[in-house]
């Protein structure tokens, strides 16, 4: 009676252990395979969910047609093709757009996002896919400013988590808060604003097809910033696949030719 006692009580505690086994080993897996998953999901389904603007030409807007367009949908729409997925754009405002991604709305920013060292300990990043200078823009009568320095103690009409905000607060400037350039430029043309810190390449396209804007540049930085598609932290899989798409577009001339489309120039980082 003892020995059968003493047998159940062996096979309990080995059933245990072998239980806590098979689960160790299933948590094992499931735990590092998050991001996996969200790839295989995003085949699965055929598509990327993609967080952007939509109000930030040329980067991201909608032409006169109402079709949602730019220089970062373009390329968002050619790296989920590569991809073998189906681009799905959300529209987002630029302050709300980091909490859609946290919140799982999207899988992917496209909209110039800045690659900032306090941004990358928060999320991932792909490999930088443009490169522009940030400029101070005034109003074309306004002959006082002519460098970032000049700034300190003027209003200066930025979005409040863009890294555009952060170089204006570093030079001395007021902070008027605004939704994006469209906005910035109309509180500057109006004279309710005296600056705003931007991306060159967006204004050289807002003068190029606003011929008689009433803005100037008057100051350009001398460091280009580089800006890359956004996923949430340990998106290891989608970034290393979607700078697999990046780097095949850069060799076999597609990005240059979106490019060109866009700006007239090639503007992939140097």
């Amino acid at each position: 009676m003892k020995k059968w006692k003493f047998t159940a009580v062996l096979l309990l505690v080995l059933s245990m252990v072998l239980s806590a086994c098979g689960q160790s080993k299933e948590n094992e897996g499931s735990s590092g395979d998050s991001e996996q998953s969200l790839y295989d999901k995003v085949k699965e389904e055929g598509k990327l969910l993609v967080g952007t603007e939509g109000t930030y030409p040329p980067f991201t807007f909608h032409d006169e047609s109402g079709k949602l367009t730019g220089f970062d949908v373009e390329i968002a729409r050619e790296v989920a093709k590569r991809l073998g997925v189906e681009a799905e754009f959300k529209e987002t405002q630029w302050d709300a757009m980091f909490e859609g991604l946290n919140s799982n709305r999207f899988d992917m920013i496209a909209n110039q996002v800045g690659i900032r060292e306090d941004r990358q300990k928060k999320y991932d990043f792909s490999e930088p896919y443009i490169e522009s200078s940030a400029v101070v823009v005034v109003s074309k009568d306004n002959n006082e400013v002519k460098s970032f320095e000049d700034i300190k103690g003027l209003t200066s009409a930025q979005s409040l988590t863009s890294n555009y905000r952060d170089i204006a607060e570093e030079n001395g400037a007021v902070i008027q808060g605004v939704d994006g350039l469209a906005q910035s430029i109309q509180l500057l043309e109006q004279g309710r604003v005296d600056v705003t810190v931007n991306d060159k390449i967006s204004i050289l396209d807002y003068m190029n097809k606003q011929k008689n804007a009433n803005i100037k540049i008057a100051a350009e930085a001398e460091d280009a910033g580089q800006s890359g598609l956004m996923f949430r932290k340990g998106s290891d899989k989608l970034v290393e696949e979607v700078n697999k798409a990046l780097e095949e577009m850069m060799k076999d001339g597609t990005y240059e030719e979106i490019s060109n489309k866009w700006f007239g120039e090639n503007v992939s980082p140097k």
